[in-house]
């Protein structure tokens, strides 16, 4: 019988197993990625505690101006460009980030390490306050613009101190860059187009700009102002 049963069960126990029926598919963990997306291949970047999975650029070292409060990921000043430890090739990435008033930093994607500056091999999204920073005065350096080469369209990027979602798609030489819902533009690496772009901007001087095939996320710090992130979270794609 049913009373019988439930009568060697303890309320306790009884409350446990209903309330993890109720949220088996919903549970979240530190970095925002619940079990679901983690089963659909979706792997955090950021456990939301700790720096594991970063290090400084060109070296083995955990980076020191970086830090953890509240659930992001830091920087309060301008410090060391950071890289995850492990490469990718073709991924769906995501994230969120806030700046501080005139703040100015960088994600990159498929970055090596052949170079005195991360910018100099890879690609970068553009993450800015684009009202209050200089490089919000051109197209081609706003927040979203795949810096120098490919500008995003204006008013998708949220005020100083709130939280914006950003998406890279980057699957062989076809790339996306998304913002708080809305796709800012696409482009085709190794292009006609894109080889042109390049030769007529200041990566031009750097041969194995964007040519890497896989490489790791990084993201600026040298930048001064205040930068969170939150939430990073990779998937390979086949």
């Amino acid at each position: 019988m049913i009373t019988s049963r439930l009568g060697r069960l303890s309320i306790a126990t009884i409350a446990l197993v209903l309330s993890g029926a109720g949220c088996a598919s919903s549970q979240t963990n530190t970095s925002g990625t619940t079990a679901n997306q983690t089963a659909s291949g979706w792997r955090p970047l950021f456990d939301g505690t700790t720096l594991a999975g970063w290090r400084v650029y060109k070296s083995q070292e955990q980076p020191t101006g970086w830090f953890v409060k509240d659930g992001a990921l830091m920087k309060t000043k301008g410090t060391d460009d950071i890289i995850t430890v492990d490469q990718f090739s073709d991924f769906e990435l995501e994230l969120d980030w806030k700046l501080s008033r005139g703040g100015n930093a960088g994600l990159f994607y498929r970055a090596t390490e052949e170079y005195v500056k991360v910018y100099w091999s890879a690609t970068e999204y553009q993450l800015l306050d684009d009202p209050n920073a200089r490089d919000g005065q051109s197209p081609l350096t706003s927040a979203g613009a795949a810096y120098g080469l490919y500008p995003p369209p204006k008013g998708v990027v949220k005020p100083a101190g709130e939280w914006n979602t950003t998406r890279v798609v980057a699957k062989g030489a076809h790339v996306e860059h998304w913002l708080n819902g809305t796709k800012l533009l696409e482009y085709e690496l190794w292009s006609p187009d894109w080889e042109a772009k390049v030769k007529a901007s200041k990566f031009a001087v750097w041969p194995n700009y964007g040519r890497a095939r896989r490489g790791y996320i990084a993201v600026q710090g040298d930048h001064g102002g205040e930068l969170s992130l939150r939430n990073i979270r990779i998937r390979e794609l086949k």
